[in-house]
């Protein structure tokens, strides 16, 4: 194989990561930080190693004599600028093969020593400048698998950081090994239901409806990752993969929810369960698989790259609320060395709430503290979220029992990201009814699970009428539709 490319323009961080053999050379070479794991992930964030070479008086020809001395290939005389930008075209060139139908196994070939070095982040960031671009998203969905296959060597080649236990890419981890377990056992579950010999059906599907339930926990492990993980991916810029991954957990979901139902028969037949087999469990339980393969390989890698120590101890404090399939481990602990910022997680009210401050806030026909606000919103029998004029969502109630998953990670987020994307349009149309005043409500009713959900939607408008957000509203009715008569007794 031909030696490693070094792009020297890329971070400190990225290049030690991918190749941690570099740590001993650049040290030699004056790179004191190199050797720092701290300064690696903070400082080396966002320090071009070509920039630390210019600072310690190290020219460039003798960094690729000495890289080259141990094995790695650095471009010579031209512009290493230039060098980085044809090798993100000829990528980028690469993904619109594939998307115009090209043979994997052709790119592979034609393209093996570009291929081969290619890393998790690198592949997202240019998916999303082609979505950017013009490629549509359902179209980076529908060729996610290709592109795995294709970069497949290069990422298998990656240093994959394993996380210390109780880190939450360690807990997600954590959780693939059981759902691995639980799709082994449903292959070979399959692999009876379609023999012919159908004398022990009642066992195997009763067997099949304990394992689907449990395999329905994945829930869990993708609400944690639309609500909380993609949420901060955003804050840093990366919008397109979190939309293409939460895409293919839809299709996941529809899928287990035709399984759902095919089981919900106390007495399916024969040729019902072989083609709920082959039509809808094998492909669910494929792309489930698959899914673990782009998380640990893509997703979990770039997102090792892209937060930062005090977003992770956010991101495990907000999943406990939501859950998980295992008990996470214990012993991690964020190494937050810098000062604490202000977080989603403490913002000056939350602060002045959790010291019992009686601050007062008045309205038009009377006044609340500020704790009395707090409990007042937090009771309603409904949830609300606001979200400002500028499509930006500012606060949700945070009730016992709430319709759908919110996490603290949304505030600050773009509405239209806290939904799947094939709903997207949706949420957009009702902004640009109730932003030009052609609209000023909209209504939704769908059952979710046993609920009966009401889903109300409000346009905000301030004194002279200029549009000031909207109000989401929704509630359980499934008691209300039973109300018949009338109660005028206190019992």
């Amino acid at each position: 194989m031909s030696k490693p490319i070094l792009d020297l323009t890329r971070s400190l961080y990225d290049l030690t990561e991918e190749y941690p053999e570099l740590i001993p050379i650049l040290l030699d070479m004056g790179l004191e930080g190199a050797a720092n794991p701290i300064l690696r992930k903070t400082v080396g964030r966002k320090l071009p190693v070509l920039e630390g070479l210019k600072r310690h008086g190290v020219p460039l020809e003798e960094a690729r004599r000495k890289l080259a001395a141990k094995g790695f290939h650095v471009p010579g005389e031209e512009d290493p600028l230039e060098i980085r930008k044809e090798r993100r075209e000829q990528l980028k060139e690469i993904i619109r093969d594939i998307h115009r139908q090209a043979n994997p196994d052709e790119l592979r070939e034609r393209f093996k020593d570009l291929l081969s070095d290619v890393g998790a982040t690198e592949i997202t960031q240019l998916e999303q400048e082609l979505i950017q671009e013009g490629l549509s998203e359902l179209e980076i969905k529908s060729l996610c698998d290709v592109h795995a296959a294709v970069f497949e060597e290069g990422l298998n080649n990656q240093v994959v950081q394993e996380e210390q236990a109780g880190h939450p890419v360690h807990t997600f981890k954590k959780e693939n090994r059981k759902i691995e377990k639980i799709v082994t056992s449903l292959n070979e579950l399959f692999a009876k239901l379609s023999q012919n010999d159908f004398a022990s059906k009642e066992n195997h599907v009763a067997e099949w409806r304990q394992l689907h339930e449990q395999l329905l926990e994945i829930e869990k492990h993708y609400s944690r990752k639309e609500n909380i993980l993609f949420a901060y991916l955003e804050k840093h810029g990366v919008n397109a993969p979190p939309k293409v991954m939460w895409a293919i957990h839809d299709d996941i979901r529809a899928l287990l929810k035709e399984v759902s139902k095919t089981l919900r028969d106390q007495q399916p037949n024969v040729k019902e369960l072989k083609e709920t087999i082959e039509r809808t469990a094998r492909p669910a339980i494929k792309m489930i698989t698959d899914m673990i393969y782009k998380e640990e390989n893509i997703m979990f890698p770039m997102c090792i790259d892209t937060l930062t120590d005090q977003e992770w101890a956010e991101v495990a404090e907000q999943s406990e609320e939501i859950g998980y399939l295992v008990e996470p481990d214990t012993g991690w602990k964020p190494a937050i060395t810098a000062e604490r910022t202000v977080s989603l997680n403490q913002t000056p009210l939350s602060d002045n709430l959790s010291r019992g401050a009686e601050a007062e806030i008045p309205f038009e026909t009377g006044v609340l503290t500020q704790k009395q606000l707090n409990l007042l919103l937090n009771n309603l029998p409904v949830d609300i979220t606001f979200v400002d004029e500028q499509d930006t969502v500012r606060y949700f109630t945070f009730g016992k029992e709430r319709i759908f998953q919110r996490s603290k990670a949304i505030i600050g987020r773009e509405v239209k990201n806290c939904h799947p994307p094939d709903s997207v349009h949706i949420v957009e149309k009702i902004l640009e009814d109730f932003r030009s005043g052609r609209k000023d409500s909209a209504n939704f009713w769908l059952h979710l699970g046993e609920k009966y959900v009401y889903i109300q939607y409000f346009a905000l408008r301030d004194e002279n009428g200029n549009y000031a957000g909207t109000i989401e509203v929704s509630q359980d009715i499934t008691e209300i539709q039973k109300v018949q008569g009338e109660k005028r007794i206190y019992t």
